[in-house]
């Protein structure tokens, strides 16, 4: 049995020597600043979350992910995890009470109770005439503003590292993962990739919450967030290509695991952030899956992943 059953991830936790610089990525990216101290920035998204993002002024480097407990009888729980801190009242933007561990890698695993929430961002979207529906919009032309996607929520977080069971184990064994699907090269054993969703029972969560793919370095390869929906993924892409400030990744495309519509950039300091809409929604008894990595790893639509993307860890 786990120790806890965590709900969702919260946010991921950077850190970056210039916070104006990194402000500046996040808004074009389409997040919004919560708020901001001399030594932090917090980006929100139009949920209600306070914030989905992170960044520490420092030195570029991830710090870790952060996931919400079901109750504050979860979180005392977690506490006695081995390595974990006592909770702790959060002395940041939104407040609430943590509790801190260390998964396989070294990197903090914050585990969160009580934030405060904010007011939703209205964004106003016009329904589509489409398949069987053509008539859903009569007489009303489309028109989509113009500027940055409108992030919603934090959606994933993609961890690099050279033993990958080890770590996915960890995250099942204390946070109440469950495996979507297990990706292995060569002989079944040989696990190369992990997708890993919150166990809810019945409830429809993220195919995944947390992905760990085989790399000789530990780090980030991406956080991943959700936006309005698949128009908002191509009008952030065209936005961002305009401003000719920033690396692309990978996409657009679609992906089979998954299934989310993609696109991924990089911040000012090659730490990936993912654009995506439209992903699969499991609940406990879709139970999970070994695929090859020749037919798990692809695109529905799309070209497929790069190199640069593949092994992009930050540390």
């Amino acid at each position: 049995m786990p120790v806890i059953k965590v709900t969702d991830l919260a946010y991921g936790r950077l850190r970056a020597p210039d916070l104006d610089l990194m402000e500046e990525f996040l808004t074009h990216f389409g997040m919004v600043r919560a708020d901001r101290t001399r030594t932090a920035l917090y980006m929100r998204g139009t949920d209600l979350s306070h914030h989905l993002h992170v960044t520490e002024k420092g030195d570029a480097g991830f710090v870790g992910l952060a996931y919400y407990a079901a109750s504050l009888d979860d979180l005392k729980r977690v506490a006695n995890a081995p390595g974990a801190s006592a909770v702790e009242d959060i002395d940041e933007p939104g407040g609430g009470k943590r509790v801190r561990l260390k998964e396989p890698n070294g990197y903090q695993v914050e585990v969160l109770y009580g934030i405060e929430t904010l007011k939703p961002i209205p964004v106003q979207r016009q329904v589509l005439n489409s398949g069987s529906e053509p008539l859903k919009r009569a007489g009303e032309l489309y028109r989509l503003p113009k500027g940055a996607s409108r992030v919603k929520r934090i959606g994933h977080g993609v961890m690099a590292s050279p033993r990958v069971m080890e770590t996915v184990q960890w995250f099942r064994d204390t946070l109440g993962l469950v495996c979507s699907d297990d990706v292995y090269a060569g002989s079944k054993d040989n696990i190369i990739g992990s997708f890993n969703r919150c166990d809810r029972g019945d409830v429809y969560v993220d195919h995944h919450v947390f992905f760990c793919i085989k790399n000789d370095r530990a780090g980030l390869n991406h956080l991943s967030f959700e936006v309005q929906d698949v128009d908002d993924v191509f009008m952030g892409h065209d936005y961002i290509v305009q401003l000719d400030k920033y690396e692309h990744m990978w996409g657009i495309g679609r992906h089979l695991l998954g299934s989310q519509v993609y696109d991924y950039w990089a911040d000012p300091w090659g730490r990936v952030h993912e654009h995506w809409a439209d992903t699969d929604r499991l609940n406990a008894k879709n139970g999970g899956n070994l695929l090859s990595a020749e037919e798990a790893l692809v695109s529905q639509w799309g070209g497929p992943p790069p190199e640069k993307f593949i092994t992009r860890v930050c540390p």
